[in-house]
């Protein structure tokens, strides 16, 4: 029996941020990224919601064993979904699931940004797995652009944060300015 697999399309398609075996590029089909306000802390979590229309590019990765333990701690505000039949990749096939915000934690309060370190770290991820061209499919295929953005680069408050080189920096900004016109 082959190890089970997660579906990654934000912070976990940055390989710097865990080391799960068997990292690779991935599509999901039938799922939207959004950025999501919670109850858990006053920042945006970037989540999935089912949307027949979308494809999203981004990682898949075994999990050894079978051990959900580690990644669901990291993933402590998410629920997993079995996506396997919506997986597309060039690897041996795997029961595959993909994390989504749990209902019960969703809030519409107005006061949670998303933290630019944390977006960083997600663009940083999609351009050395997919490139610019992943980059660009990454703002395309997320919603919730109309939250407000807090730039912590200088204190990073997202704990996996990553150094980006200027060029990964003027990315970011160039993408984001573009989407929230």
């Amino acid at each position: 029996m082959s190890d089970p697999a997660f579906f990654g399309y934000g912070s976990l398609v940055n390989l710097a941020t865990h080391s799960y075996d068997d990292p690779r590029p991935a599509v999901l089909r039938g799922w939207r990224r959004v950025w999501q306000r919670t109850n858990l802390r006053k920042a945006a979590f970037l989540s999935v919601v089912p949307c027949p229309d979308t494809v999203l590019h981004g990682v898949i990765a075994r999990v050894p064993g079978a051990d959900w333990l580690a990644l669901d701690q990291r993933e402590a505000a998410y629920q997993r979904h079995d996506v396997t039949s919506a997986i597309q990749h060039n690897g041996a096939k795997a029961q595959t699931a993909v994390y989504q915000v749990k209902p019960a934690h969703l809030s519409d309060a107005a006061d949670h940004p998303i933290l630019r370190s944390y977006l960083d770290v997600v663009v940083q991820g999609y351009l050395r797995v997919h490139g610019e061209a992943g980059v660009a499919h990454f703002f395309e295929t997320t919603d919730g652009w109309t939250m407000p953005v807090l730039d912590d680069r200088a204190a990073p408050l997202y704990p996996r944060h990553q150094v980006l080189s200027p060029r990964e920096t003027a990315l970011v900004d160039a993408h984001l300015a573009a989407v929230m016109k």
